[in-house]
């Protein structure tokens, strides 16, 4: 009888070890993953609403026909959605002149302000030229105040950090030269590059571009341009011609913090 008493103190012991080994394990994976986000750079812009929208514009939405837009489409304070012949097709809701478009334009609008606002750790770029360079992570502006790819394709390089941010500021235009764009490599994803613009924005015929653009005016989308991220225009129109606008995917949670696992599973 006293050996088995023994016996089960033991198992008893030996279980809270095995349970306190786990979660000091837990706990330091905590502490990696906090210090990771910390020197991580930039934190991702959050959208908010905005964040569901593929097209979000002003006044309208007007496209001369054909194409595809994977995600919602919104208009406020206008109601105007102009979908051309053949008809763009619309993968998500549309919402004109409603409650909804009402609030992203208001979580846009936040959103835009603090992507402007952020100067910790800027990166003065030489000139206003992105075509040809391959960029790191990071907060990007010019003196000029605009910025534009042309003469070559511009390379975001992640450096295998799926997580990685990129945010480029312009007081005015952005513009993409035709059959130019963005090509994301080292794990880099579309939805974790912003681009604030502080007038209007335009992608030329075939370009093809990644990222969430953030617009002051308006937005315009030309034939045959695709686009890895999303078109929001506050205060002016979205016009398209036969493009493939996509939200990119959402964060893959357990992945990113794979803690929660171990906290969240008692079997383990």
């Amino acid at each position: 009888m006293f050996e088995i008493l023994q016996r089960e103190k033991m198992n008893v012991w030996l279980l809270i070890a095995e349970k306190g080994k786990r979660f000091l394990l837990g706990l330091a994976l905590i502490v990696l993953f906090c210090q990771h986000q910390a020197e991580a750079g930039q934190l991702p812009v959050d959208l908010r609403s905005a964040g569901s929208f593929a097209i979000l514009a002003g006044t309208a939405v007007t496209s001369t026909g054909g194409g595809t837009i994977n995600g919602d489409v919104g208009v406020w304070t206008g109601t105007s959605f102009v979908v051309g012949v053949p008809p763009v097709i619309v993968k998500g809701k549309v919402y004109l002149g409603v409650p909804i478009a009402a609030q992203a334009q208001t979580d846009l609008t936040t959103a835009y302000n603090d992507a402007a606002g952020r100067t910790k750790d800027v990166i003065i770029l030489p000139d206003e030229q992105l075509g040809s360079k391959t960029l790191a992570p990071g907060l990007y502006k010019t003196t000029s105040g605009w910025l534009q790819i042309t003469g070559g394709d511009l390379t975001l390089d992640a450096g295998g950090d799926p997580n990685a941010v990129w945010i480029f500021q312009m007081a005015t235009t952005l513009t993409v030269g035709n059959g130019y764009g963005v090509i994301l490599s080292g794990g880099a994803q579309a939805r974790n590059v912003f681009w604030q613009v502080g007038s209007s924005a335009t992608l030329g015929t075939t370009s093809r571009f990644k990222g969430n653009i953030l617009a002051m005016t308006a937005i315009s989308v030309q034939t045959g341009a695709t686009l890895d991220g999303r078109a929001l225009a506050r205060n002016a129109a979205v016009t398209l011609d036969s493009n493939t606008l996509a939200l990119p995917p959402p964060p893959r949670q357990f992945i990113d913090q794979p803690w929660r696992i171990l906290l969240m599973n008692p079997a383990l």
